[in-house]
Parts: structure tokens; sequence; C-alpha cells
């Protein structure tokens, strides 16, 4: 695990993801806060992923251990009634809860890619888990959803190395 570097084409820096060769930049701190979490997968499904990144925020403190099982049931409910990977190689797990006072996320990368179950049915080698507040998960979701429009546009995608 390591809590900030380099992933594909694109830089994961304390604020920002800046993509080469377009103009879009995407301010971590909205979704991952300003010290983000990259850590490289070992999981071979969307569950095994999920929990690793869970165990990630547990690790460098954004939620509490005593929360994770709580949390995972959580993320997984939402991911079992419709999955999060949106296709393109992206997964982007995420549920509302309160056992979190701010958005908390985590980023994840996998070379050979996780069995996701993705609406293209291809592999996911890049996993956004995000956690949110119980009642602001509407704001967080708009802006979840500009990232999956971005992430659909070829350019985009191509600038991730994806």
């Amino acid at each position: 695990m390591r809590a900030v570097g380099g992933l594909g084409k694109y830089h994961v820096s304390c604020l920002s993801i800046t993509f080469r060769h377009t103009r879009l930049r995407v301010d971590l701190n909205d979704f991952l806060g300003p010290k983000p979490i990259v850590i490289d997968l070992q999981a071979e499904d969307r569950w095994q992923a999920i929990d690793e990144l869970i165990g990630a925020l547990v690790t460098h403190g954004k939620i509490k251990l005593a929360d994770r099982e709580a949390i995972a049931a959580a993320i997984k409910k939402r991911e079992a009634s419709m999955t999060t990977g949106i296709g393109f190689g992206i997964g982007i797990p995420h549920a509302s809860t309160n056992l979190v006072s701010e958005v908390v996320g985590v980023l994840g990368r996998s070379r050979e890619g996780v069995q996701f179950e993705a609406l293209d049915l291809k592999p996911v080698r890049l996993v956004m888990l995000f956690l949110v507040p119980q009642g602001e998960f509407q704001k967080h979701l708009h802006a979840l959803a500009d990232i999956a429009k971005s992430l659909h546009k070829s350019d985009f995608r191509d600038g991730l190395g994806l």
C-alpha cells in the first residue's frame, strides 16, 4: 500500500488527478481527501476488492476497525443491487452510512484486472471506493455521476492508460 503515487499515464497528487491529453482536472479532495490512499489490488473479484479497499481505509485510520463489517455490508448491499462496474475498466463502489462524518475514499488499481461483473463484462483495473455520510448521498452521487460520464469518454480513458 502507498498513500500517494502514479497510476498509469496519470499522476495522483495530494490535490488532483491531472489527465494527459485532456484539460479535465478532477479535484480528489472532493472524493478521496487531501492525502489520497492508493493501493495495488490483489483481489480477483469485486467482493475481494471491496474488502481490500475497506481494509486500506482501516489501516489509514479513515474508518474504525469496529465499523469495518457494517461498512462492508452497506457497500456490498449497494453493489448487490446493481454492479458499479461502469465499464471501460472502472468500478465505483460506494455507500451512504452514518459511520462516517465526511466523505472518505480509496483508489485501487489492478494490473491483472478484477472480475467486477461490469456492464461491459470486462475486468476492472481501477476501483474508486467512496463512503458518504448519511444525508449527503445525493450531493456526492451527482459528483460520482460526473466522474462516470467523464470515464465514458475515450480520450479521458486513454489518459488513464485503460
